[in-house]
């Protein structure tokens, strides 16, 4: 049916390029680029039994005009972006220059400044729509599924949703003592700073891993989760009706903050610039450099995440609870794709998103967050393409206080 583009080649790109050569009667031909090469080579190199035709390029993509170059090259209907969140803006730039559709899985976030907002991206809106464009904001898991599950309970359980709660939790064991499960530097930079939750019009803001519960997931247990701020508030709070208060939460193990703490007390997650034998380096950088690759997981991973989101509010002025949710479990995706699943439950909605605008399901000139979609297409696709979704109506709520 048609091109498409991906620009990345870490360990979500790994999934998005899998994904999207598995649905190659959508992709037929798929161009993988990234600022090396031969990570793109490895990932096409491991892609079997797809019709798909499958290319790689070398693109630094910190500068617009590399990628319209390589785009004008190639001619995607889509360009995929699921290279570091510093680069959206440049990648945007030039799918507005050469006329392609746009989707990514995380806001733009300035190189300097740990901030996680879509003020950035959403001053692109006229420029699309204009263009006749879509660009889809945020399809990934969270961001991404936690926004479609809003939409779609939003539209068949819901005249308003007045509380939401966002819950993201990883009971997978990779056998280290510290590493990441995605990004060190994007996933540090996001644990250490401030969290932060909308509550009647206004956000609140909490110290580093200030706010603890605990809750009791389907299929890995009971565990301790945390309050941060998450992008997807942002977008949710003007989007979706009635809301009162949204908080997300992602589970931490007692191990995992030893270490953090240890590494924040000495200086080592800091991203201000230090002199280091002639050389200005920033801490975390080089933290993310002696740290494992998230990539380098799969192998290792065994256990389940468990991500979802559960929804308070009236239907026909009666109160009403509602959770939808998805477990996925780390080797069964590692067999499937060659990555855990932290990877896969953020490359697979990548795909979905690409998929949906490819075959003009979603087709909407201007730049959007998923939620805005029409959830169905998409929630059939996830139930399709390995990540089955679940729902309860009496679900086990976080507490207030």
């Amino acid at each position: 049916m048609g091109k498409v583009l991906i620009i990345g080649a870490g360990g979500v790109a790994s999934v998005v390029a899998h994904k999207c050569a598995q649905n190659d009667t959508v992709f037929t031909e798929i161009c993988i680029a990234s600022r090396t090469k031969s990570k793109c080579d490895a990932i096409k190199d491991s892609i079997k039994n797809s019709k798909s035709v499958i290319t790689t390029a070398q693109v630094d993509a910190d500068v617009a005009e590399n990628v319209v170059k390589l785009i004008q090259e190639f001619g995607p209907k889509v360009v995929i972006n699921v290279a570091l969140p510093y680069q959206d803006l440049s990648i945007m730039d030039a799918c507005l220059a050469t006329g392609v559709h746009y989707v990514d899985t995380a806001n733009y976030e300035p190189p300097d400044v740990p901030k996680f907002e879509y003020k950035w991206q959403w001053a692109y809106r006229e420029k699309f729509e204009k263009a006749g464009l879509t660009a889809l904001l945020g399809s990934g898991f969270d961001p991404g599924v936690t926004g479609v599950f809003s939409a779609y309970a939003q539209k068949h359980y819901f005249d308003e949703i007045e509380y939401i709660d966002i819950l993201d939790a990883n009971g997978g064991d990779h056998g280290y003592p510290f590493a990441t499960n995605f990004n060190p530097e994007i996933n540090i930079r996001e644990i250490t700073a401030n969290g932060r939750y909308f509550k009647d019009g206004a956000w609140v803001e909490t110290q580093p891993l200030e706010m603890k519960r605990t809750y009791d997931f389907d299929q890995i247990g009971e565990k301790d989760m945390y309050l941060l701020y998450h992008e997807e508030l942002e977008s949710l709070a003007q989007n979706i009706r009635g809301i009162k208060q949204i908080r997300f939460w992602m589970t931490f193990s007692q191990k995992y903050i030893t270490h953090l703490t240890v590494l924040q007390n000495v200086g080592m997650t800091s991203i201000e610039p230090i002199n280091f034998k002639g050389q200005m380096i920033q801490p975390l950088q080089f933290l993310k450099a002696v740290l494992p690759d998230p990539a380098s997981l799969g192998p290792r991973t065994k256990g389940k995440t468990n991500i979802g989101c559960i929804y308070r509010g009236k239907k026909d002025g009666q109160p009403k609870t509602y959770y939808v949710y998805n477990v996925c479990d780390h080797q069964e995706a590692f067999a499937e794709v060659g990555s855990q699943a932290i990877s896969y439950t953020t490359g697979v909605p990548a795909m979905i998103g690409a998929k949906l605008i490819m075959t003009d399901v979603w087709n909407m000139p201007g730049v959007h967050n998923i939620e805005e979609f029409d959830p169905d297409p998409f929630m059939a696709e996830l139930n399709t393409q390995g990540l089955p979704w679940q729902e309860s109506f009496d679900p086990q709520l976080v507490s207030e206080a």
